[in-house]
This record gives structure tokens, C-alpha cells and sequence, in this order.
């Protein structure tokens, strides 16, 4: 018997190449073995693997259903039925251990021999609307946050005044420790007045290297880090440097860390986990290169009613919380040109900083 020749895999023309490269949306070209033949930027970041290691292989190698109809069984119905096929909501688990809901969209070519999937992660879609309604409220809350900062720091620089002449008026030493304490509550309010108006100095770029600035934080951390509490670090060292204020990142990735040792309560684990995404609106700017940095914790979680608000200046779930930590990072990380966001359940809270990686801008 004659072995049957494999299928040639025939290469994408160069230009689709380039289209595809620039979607948002994960494409990935199928054989009718279902193996990938090409995959672009988007379904590289998506799936968590290059091209390179997953072109021959089966789709089903890197990202599985576990609920439901599997992917195979998509292609299936598209061979039968040479309709295009959607599927919503579809929960994947993917080769790493990570999940990712995404909708679905499968059509054979034009040929009917390879098959082209879209993979859209809807979390994509809820980080973008979140996004937006950040803008709004961040740009309402610093009016808001100036103008009141304003109205009570004029009153505060006349009542340090009047306790600094009635200091030299008291006839008994004794006495002055009421204007001490008057003084003192007077400059912790002129204080957090400042941190309410948030941190206005524009970034000192430098090139920075993100483990360098990791390796401190954590340095800062483990000196009041409960024994019960583990931290563990999953970097990949590929990523080059870029220009940002390694002092504001500093304090950024501190206030994370520090809201997550908080929330563990003395026992769990944080992981800080650093990527690469290619092809990523940030503050709706597209860029070819973009880093992320992971803050994850095994904690409680935070309140669902709590969730949308906690960029926000003084919201805080800790009675002795000023509520200032996220909103500092939010200014800064914005100030870089990147985007902060947060998604928790039960045993899982992940904050996902995401910055430019040199002058990767597309648009």
C-alpha cells in the first residue's frame, strides 16, 4: 500500500501577514488535521507561545474546552456544515494552566482545505469598557480632588499661623505641647491634602530594567514579610530595557505588593510575574511591544461592590486605610502612558500593569 503523501503546508501570502499581524483578535490558520499553520501577534500572546513552537502542532496542544463542545468538534461541524460557525463565552484552559473566556468565530477558506479561527478574549472587550470609564472618572476626580485640595489648604496655612503666634504667647512650657499637637495635625492634613492632589511630577525617564526595579521592591518587602507568607517570581528575562522613572515604578509595584501582603493576612503567596504582549491599546494608542507585570495573590479577594471603585481616591476596604495606594499607582502608571487593572474572585486577585516598551507606538 502506498503511504499518502502529507499535505504540503502552503505559506500565507506576506501581505495578510502584516493585516493579520496588526488585529487584535487571536487568527489562527488550521489545517484540516486541525495542526496551526500560522498564528499572528495577537493569538501568540493569547495562547501564551510562539510561532514557532506551535506551527505543525494541534490546536488542542496549547488551549483545551473542558466545559462543553470541544474545538475539534467545532471544526467539525464548520467541514459538515460549510457554514461559519460562533460560539460565546467559551471557556479555555490553556497549556500553562491559565483560563481565558473568549468568543469564538471558525470559517473554512476559500479553498475548503485549512480552516481560519478567531478567538476574541472577552476579557478584552470588559478591559477596554473599564478603560474608558476610568478616563472619565479619573479626569472628574482630579478636578474634584483639586479644587478641594484648594479650599482647605488656605484655612490650614491660617491655622498653623495663629498656633505658631499663640506658642510664643503661652506664658507656661508646659503649655506648648497643645500647639505641638495642633501643628503636628496641621501638617499631616497639609500632607495627605498633597497625596489627595496626587503626585504631579512628570516621570525622569531613564532606561530601566524592570527585573532591577522588581528585585528592589522585593528587597524593600521581605523585611516585613510574615514567615507564612511566600513570594514567588516567574520573570521572563528576555525583556528588554525601556524608558521610564525608576523611582515611580518603584513606588508603584511597592503599593501592589505591600495591598497584596495586606490582604493575605499573614499567610499565602504572591506571585509577580513579568510578559510580553504584542500589538496592545494602551490609553488608545496601539503598540507593537508592550510589558506587563503581574501582581498576584491567593487572598480572600476584594468585595464585588468594591471592585469598580478601587482606583479611586479614598476608597479603601481597612478602617485604618487611607485609601490613597491605588490611586497613586493609577497616576503614575498612566503618566507612563500605560493602564492598571484588577480582577479578583475568591483565591485569586491579579492587578496587571501594562507599560510601552521603548518607542513600539504603531498610531
Amino acid at each position: 500500500m502506498i503511504p499518502r503523501k502529507r499535505r504540503i503546508k502552503r505559506p500565507v501570502p506576506p501581505e495578510p501577514l502584516l493585516i493579520l499581524d496588526g488585529l487584535e483578535a487571536a487568527v489562527l490558520l488550521l489545517s484540516v488535521d486541525g495542526e496551526i499553520i500560522y498564528l499572528n501577534a495577537s493569538a501568540e500572546n493569547l495562547l501564551r507561545v510562539s510561532a514557532s513552537a506551535a506551527v505543525g502542532k494541534p490546536l488542542e496542544a496549547f488551549c483545551t474546552a473542558p466545559d462543553g463542545e470541544s474545538l475539534a468538534s467545532i471544526l467539525q461541524d464548520v467541514r459538515r456544515t460549510g457554514a461559519t460557525i460562533s460560539r460565546y463565552a467559551v471557556p479555555l484552559r490553556l497549556a500553562d494552566g491559565g483560563r481565558v473566556v473568549v468568543d469564538i468565530l471558525c470559517n473554512g477558506s476559500r479553498a475548503g482545505e485549512d480552516w481560519i479561527f478567531e478567538l476574541r478574549p472577552v476579557e478584552d472587550s470588559l478591559r477596554r469598557a473599564e478603560e474608558e470609564m476610568q478616563d472619565r472618572v479619573f479626569e472628574a476626580a482630579q478636578e474634584m480632588l483639586v479644587g478641594l485640595a484648594h479650599e482647605i489648604k488656605n484655612p490650614l496655612g491660617g491655622l498653623r499661623g495663629a498656633a505658631q503666634l499663640l506658642e510664643r504667647e503661652l506664658p507656661s512650657p508646659e503649655l506648648h505641647e497643645y500647639t505641638r499637637i495642633i501643628l503636628h495635625e496641621v501638617d499631616r492634613l497639609r500632607r495627605l491634602v498633597d497625596r489627595l492632589r496626587g503626585d504631579k511630577a512628570q516621570p525622569q525617564r531613564r532606561m530601566v530594567n524592570i527585573h532591577e526595579v522588581l528585585e528592589h521592591v522585593r528587597r524593600l518587602l521581605q523585611v516585613n514579610l510574615p514567615t507564612g507568607v511566600a513570594l514567588r517570581f516567574d520573570y521572563d528575562l528576555s525583556i528588554p530595557e525601556f524608558e521610564a522613572d525608576p523611582e515611580q515604578l518603584v513606588q508603584v509595584f511597592l503599593n501592589l505588593l505591600r495591598n497584596a501582603r495586606q490582604a493575605l493576612a499573614g499567610r499565602g503567596m504572591i506571585l509577580i510575574r513579568t510578559r510580553v504582549e504584542r500589538f496592545v491599546n494602551l490609553q488608545q494608542r496601539l503598540y507593537r511591544l508592550v510589558l506587563r507585570v503581574d501582581v498576584m495573590d491567593d487572598g480572600p479577594g476584594i468585595a464585588e461592590e468594591l471592585l469598580p471603585r478601587i482606583f479611586l481616591p479614598l476608597v479603601t476596604s481597612r478602617a485604618e486605610g487611607m485609601g490613597m495606594g491605588l490611586a497613586i499607582v493609577q497616576n503614575l502608571v498612566r503618566a507612563h502612558g500605560g493602564s492598571v487593572h484588577c480582577r479578583s474572585m475568591p483565591g485569586e486577585t491579579v492587578f496587571s500593569v501594562r507599560l510601552p516598551l521603548s518607542d513600539g507606538r504603531t498610531s
